[in-house]
Order: structure tokens, then C-alpha cells, then sequence
């Protein structure tokens, strides 16, 4: 049997502008399980950011249930969210957040160094294909590289799960497809359980499971029963 490693039971989320309320979460139910690629496809305001927010600990989901493994995340407070991220979390967002004063190395070394596992950040950045670049400052890297530099960041503490917002949306298409690779790279060797939001229908055919949302809801899950190699995507 599959190992669950999150289970959402009738997720709902609202935002309220004054008197006027956004539903970005309408009832979500899904489970993901351990070592899963998972892309997340819909159109601005679908909810796939919501839904990445919350099982992330970045955000409260209004009603309904959020289990990572044993844990209830919707029963946690803002300090029990912040443990959990520090513990079990990797975040790579569209921009890549680096400190300009620091090389990828010492970008790299500031999450090992508040870690309870971590990894060695020369160790980090080779599974990205960046031992070559590592006493690089961000403005010697290339926009491609800086985001390798982020997603090394990410899984140097070695989390179980890796939530990736956008990764490849500020990259060309040639240096997108460097990405994606380097993430499935980590998915092969280190089994991290890894979400991708993407407005990118080709990035679909890397995945696992891709779920399609539409109003705040799960619309449609592809399966794919074999996964496509980066390097076969056509952008």
C-alpha cells in the first residue's frame, strides 16, 4: 500500500475583502503519497496556490481537515506551522530570493545551519548540477542557475516534501526544461514528495498525477503511468 504522506478531507478556504468574500478553496479532497511528482494546472484564481499555501503551513485553511502523515496541520497555531516547515518542508517559488552579497555555497549553507538533518551545501548544489558554480555570487549566475541555487537551498535540509510555485515562470524555455530536470533528479535519488504549480501544460508529462483545477475546486486527476523525461518536453 501507497504511504499517504498528506490527506485533505473538505478543504476550504475564504478571503474576506470587506463585505465582500472569496472562495479560493471550495471543498478540496485529495490525497498524495510518499515520493509522488504531482503538477497542479488551472488559470489564475483557480486555487492552486491556496492549496499549496496551506499544505506548505504558510496559510490556515477556513474549515475542513489537513493531515501530513499523523500530524493535523488544521489543528495547528502559527508556531506549530512554523516547526512543521522547518522540519518537513522545501519551498522554490517563481523568484529565486538569494542574498546578492553571498555565493550559492554560503546562499545554500544558511539552511544548513538552522537544520536538524541538513545536507552539505556542496552536496546540495552538485544534485543540481552546480559544484562547478558554488563560490559564484547570484549576478555571476545565469537566471537558470540562480533558481538551481534556490531549488539546492530548498532540499538542503532534506525535507520530505518540496512545494514548488512556478518554478520555471521567469525562465526560457531551454533553461525551464534545466529545472524541471534538476527537480526530478531530486525526486529520483533523495524520494522527495514534490508539487509543482505550473501554468505550463507540457510540464504535465513529467508527473505522476496531474490535478486540474477550476473554481477552487479539483476538476479533473490524470494519471500518468509513465513519466516523460525533461529533456523530451516540447515548450
Amino acid at each position: 500500500m501507497a504511504d499517504t504522506i498528506f490527506t485533505a478531507k473538505d478543504l476550504t478556504k475564504t478571503y474576506t475583502s470587506g463585505e465582500v468574500q472569496v472562495l479560493a478553496l471550495q471543498g478540496v479532497d485529495l490525497e498524495v503519497w510518499a515520493g509522488e511528482v504531482v503538477v497542479l494546472l488551472g488559470p489564475s484564481g483557480s486555487g492552486k496556490s491556496t492549496l499549496l499555501n496551506i499544505m506548505g503551513g504558510l496559510d490556515h485553511a477556513t474549515s475542513g481537515r489537513l493531515i501530513f502523515r499523523d500530524l493535523e496541520l488544521t489543528g495547528l497555531d502559527d508556531q506549530g506551522l512554523t516547526a512543521y516547515r522547518r522540519r518537513h518542508v522545501g519551498f522554490v517559488f517563481q523568484f529565486y530570493n538569494l542574498i546578492p552579497s553571498l555565493t550559492a555555497k554560503e546562499n545554500v549553507a544558511l539552511v544548513t545551519e538552522i537544520s536538524e538533518r541538513p545536507m552539505p551545501p556542496e552536496e546540495a548544489l552538485a544534485l543540481v548540477g552546480l559544484e562547478a558554480r558554488m563560490d559564484h555570487f547570484p549576478a555571476q549566475l545565469s537566471g537558470g542557475e540562480q533558481q538551481r541555487v534556490a531549488i539546492a537551498r530548498a532540499i538542503a535540509k532534506q525535507p520530505e516534501v518540496l512545494l514548488c510555485d512556478e518554478p520555471t515562470g521567469a525562465l526560457d524555455s531551454k533553461t525551464g526544461i534545466r529545472v524541471i530536470e534538476a527537480l526530478l533528479t531530486i525526486n529520483r535519488q533523495l524520494g522527495t514528495t514534490t508539487l509543482i504549480i505550473t501554468h505550463n501544460a507540457s510540464i504535465q508529462d513529467v508527473a505522476d498525477r496531474v490535478l486540474f483545477f477550476a473554481d477552487g475546486r479539483i476538476s479533473r486527476v490524470q494519471k500518468n503511468e509513465t513519466r516523460r523525461a525533461a529533456a523530451e518536453l516540447i515548450w
